[in-house]
């Protein structure tokens, strides 16, 4: 019993004169840098969690710097770019959550694809000359554009499928313009027996001394 005494002074006395700290082991555990040090090596947007680190929510490590200095944009910025988390810049300057699409390379109604000898290419998808592209339920379709609206006809428009065509009124003719009217002369196709005298859209007949018209407007009686 005496012997175990002593030994168990022996023991204690060697812990009491031991270092503090020595004989403890972290295993893995590297100590924590300083929140400064942290702070410089990751940027600004740094948000610390026990011994761990990462970037903030809304922004994530450029890939130039390894800092956290990209933002974020959960919705994307079509045609512009984010500046701050959901927060984009568009071309037009205005900022908000996200951007609209810039029009495309095939225009406001999309594309259709054309193939020829085994080479596909999109191509604007368009209406014919005279039509009009409209969405409907069951998708677009081209309806035809009544030109008669904003046409020049100086005498009737005909609105036809694709186009228009002008048409002039009696003892008239279209012009070479395919816009314009101008008179005919109908005494050119003598239509009177004896004298004929043209007006603008008309003519009239008349006979020579010593005879009168008929009833018919055109004979000499």
């Amino acid at each position: 019993p005496v012997m175990l005494v002593e030994l168990f002074f022996q023991v204690a006395c060697v812990s009491l004169f031991l270092p503090v700290g020595q004989g403890r082991v972290y295993p893995g555990r590297k100590k924590p840098a300083s929140f400064a040090v942290e702070r410089r090596r990751v940027g600004p947007h740094v948000c610390f969690s026990g011994f761990s680190s990462g970037c903030c929510p809304g922004w994530m490590l450029s890939p130039g710097s390894g800092q956290c200095t990209l933002p974020l944009c959960s919705f994307g910025c079509g045609s512009g770019f984010c500046i701050a988390p959901n927060l984009c810049s568009c071309p037009d300057g205005e900022q908000g959550i996200t951007c609209p699409e810039a029009p495309g390379t095939c225009g406001e109604y999309g594309c259709d694809l054309s193939c020829n000898h085994g080479g596909c290419q999109e191509v604007a998808r368009v209406c014919p000359l005279g039509f009009s592209m409209v969405e409907t339920g069951n998708g677009v379709r081209c309806t035809d554009i009544d030109e008669c609206r904003s046409s020049a006809c100086e005498g009737l428009c005909v609105n036809t499928e694709g186009g228009f065509v002008c048409e002039c009124g009696p003892g008239l003719q279209l012009s070479a313009d395919r816009h314009s009217c101008h008179d005919t002369d109908e005494c050119l196709a003598t239509p009177c027996q004896h004298r004929c005298k043209n007006s603008v859209g008309s003519y009239r007949c008349s006979c020579r001394t010593g005879y009168h018209l008929h009833s018919n407007r055109h004979s000499c009686l």
